[in-house]
């Protein structure tokens, strides 16, 4: 039998947590209620934002979690698309900023200077 590579998110994982945590848990809790609260940004806009970030990070418990709260909040799938696509090219478009860091190792390397 394979063993999943991600186990499902249980009632006894939660319950285990509580009972290794309880307070970090509770303020954990807290701090997530507060910045998924509406504010500034409504509710809807923060979880496009946490599904974008979720697939940055790559965390398929937070994409999971957080696609769902989106439809919950009222996004679309097509809303919930254009989030993964900004998420995907901010990744990408980090690779291409970071690359003046092999530039300038290649070129001091070398002895040239970037230019």
């Amino acid at each position: 039998m394979d063993t999943p590579l991600y186990p499902a998110s249980t009632g006894e994982i939660a319950h285990k947590r509580r009972e290794l945590a309880p307070k970090p848990l509770d303020a954990f809790k807290a701090f997530s209620a507060a910045v998924f609260a509406d504010g500034a940004l409504p509710g809807k806009t923060k979880q496009l934002i946490a599904v974008a970030v979720a697939h940055v990070t790559q965390c398929p418990y937070c994409i999971r979690g957080h696609t769902q709260a989106a439809l919950k909040a009222g996004a679309s799938e097509q809303e919930i698309m254009e989030a993964i696509w900004v998420a995907a090219e901010m990744r990408a478009g980090g690779a291409y900023a970071h690359s003046a860091l092999a530039i300038d190792v290649m070129a001091h390397t070398h002895g040239a200077t970037p230019g």
